[in-house]
């Protein structure tokens, strides 16, 4: 893959810090987008380079489409392509149906559907030419199952499953390939912000008995992106340790 290019949104932590590392580990020169923390996103390039990778971090806000924009533009700059896209850059933001704010809902809807809807659209513009690509959409479990408080979050999971065939379907035809990953409970800050008593009651319901880890979902990101799925196009892939049966 020392030749291919991944530019993975919002990596500056969680999953999006596991798939950047993890592409880099596996040849792709990464692309670390990030919106404010400019520390961690450096960190994480370092750790790429540390590795024998090459990487480089660009600062957009990918709800902004004139950002999104910018970013493939610089990718493309930058490295002279882009192969991969991963479509990570999200808000978790849980509010009872009745207690929902239209600033939850609308920065919600901008970054998990409008952000992933203006990078693919622009990805896909420089992918044309080469008639290959792959995006692969970070989905959530969230999409397939009901959890109290999330209407505004399962709504845009859904709508990312949604858009995945969709575009799957659409650009089949150019070589582009669109799929999904929808993680379970992963342990990621957000996780390890929760009580006790609230992650022992998560736990419970999850069969393997456990919390998934970002470097698990980073693996199947990189499966998705390489050789072994090239059949492979408009899945929605759920890692949720069985929470979902």
């Amino acid at each position: 893959m020392e030749n291919k290019v991944a530019l993975v949104t919002g990596a500056s932590r969680g999953i999006g810090r596991a798939c950047a590392i993890k592409l880099g580990a596996e040849g792709y020169k990464v692309v670390v987008n990030y919106n404010s923390n400019d520390e961690a996103a450096n960190e994480v390039v370092s750790l790429i380079k540390e590795a024998g990778g090459e990487a480089t971090a660009i600062k957009a806000d990918v709800s902004n489409p004139a950002e999104a924009k910018m970013l493939i533009r610089e990718t493309v700059n930058t490295y002279g392509q882009i192969d991969v896209l991963v479509n990570n850059a999200g808000i978790v933001k849980d509010e009872f149906v009745l207690m929902m704010s239209e600033e939850t809902i609308n920065k919600c809807l901008d970054l998990n559907i409008k952000g992933y809807l203006y990078c693919t659209q622009q990805a896909v513009l420089k992918m044309f030419s080469k008639k290959q690509g792959v995006i692969i959409n970070v989905s959530s479990v969230s999409s397939k199952l009901a959890v109290p408080g999330q209407s505004v979050y399962s709504s845009t999971k859904g709508a990312v499953n949604a858009m995945t065939a969709t575009m799957a379907k659409e650009l089949a035809p150019y070589g582009i390939r669109v799929n999904a990953v929808a993680p379970g409970f992963i342990a990621t800050d957000m996780v390890d912000q929760l009580p006790e008593d609230k992650k022992e009651e998560y736990l419970s319901t999850i069969p393997l008995k456990r919390f998934g880890t970002a470097e698990e979902v980073a693996e199947m990101v990189a499966m998705l992106a390489g050789p072994a799925c090239t059949y492979m196009t408009g899945q929605v892939i759920v890692l949720d340790g069985g929470l979902s049966l």
